[in-house]
């Protein structure tokens, strides 16, 4: 007896190892598939270059304004975006190198440095803030990433995705939710939250036809949720995919002469 009952403890105690492992390796498995779903997805907007000229419209629920600007980019390090109109703020740059972030103010001709603690601000007036623009964090290397199921958006089987910020990162956001969609990678619709778990902000992607080769959201609205009649459409005009860049484009000496 004491024999039999040894075994089925020692038996139990395996299936229970074994179970736990079982699990550990599911849940790995999850986060590596949601992480490589939000890097395609990633990729496919940015390619290893890319060139864009952007229309930015800012709506008010008394006023409306619109922004032209280009935009270069190169792997995950290197952006720049150049404004072309209006023209009071013609030569406008925001560059990004590595985790640096610059701002070239053309009425003092000066480069500034912004710290960290203004990427949760307004970019230039909008509902984008910095680090959506210029992208100083990474939604695939700065968050961690789990697969919450299925969702259907604009018609469109989409995986529905929960990014978290890791411990060493110093991203704006608590949470993100990102819906993507599961034959062409495209983010459809991100939910932004606050430290408090507080909804702030939609982003939803439309418009989708082939720009610059690829099937993309060619509008891209973000949508603050306590401001009502607030938003800003982001809309792509031209959009080129691995431009030869050379990385000294993107410094801080290019800004004055970028146009």
């Amino acid at each position: 007896m004491l024999l039999w009952f040894q075994f089925t403890l020692f038996r139990n105690i395996c299936l229970i190892f074994f179970f736990q492992f079982c699990c550990t390796k599911l849940i790995s498995q999850t986060e590596n598939n949601a992480k490589s779903i939000v890097e395609k997805a990633e990729d496919k907007l940015r390619g290893n270059s890319s060139f864009a000229e952007i229309t930015i419209q800012i709506v008010r629920p008394t006023w409306q304004r619109e922004m032209k600007m280009k935009a270069w980019s190169k792997g995950k390090k290197n952006s720049l975006i150049y404004i072309i109109s209006p023209q009071k703020e013609k030569g406008t740059v925001f560059l990004k190198r590595d985790k640096e972030v610059w701002n070239y103010i053309p009425s003092i001709e000066r480069n500034v440095k912004l710290p960290p603690s203004m990427m949760s601000q307004s970019w230039m007036g909008t509902d984008f803030t910095n680090d959506d623009l210029v992208k100083e964090s990474s939604s695939a290397d700065d968050y961690t990433h789990t697969l919450l199921g299925d969702s259907i958006i604009i018609d469109r089987n989409c995986f529905k995705i929960l990014m978290k910020p890791t411990p060493e990162s110093s991203v704006v956001w608590g949470k993100v939710l990102v819906w993507i969609d599961k034959k062409d990678y495209m983010q459809l619709r991100v939910e932004f939250y606050d430290e408090e778990n507080v909804l702030v902000n939609i982003m939803l992607g439309s418009d989708i036809k082939e720009i610059g080769g690829r099937i993309l959201p060619s509008k891209m609205e973000m949508i603050p949720v306590e401001k009502k009649r607030n938003k800003t459409v982001m809309i792509y005009n031209k959009l080129n995919f691995d431009p030869p860049l050379k990385d000294d484009f993107f410094s801080t000496q290019n800004m004055k002469k970028v146009n």
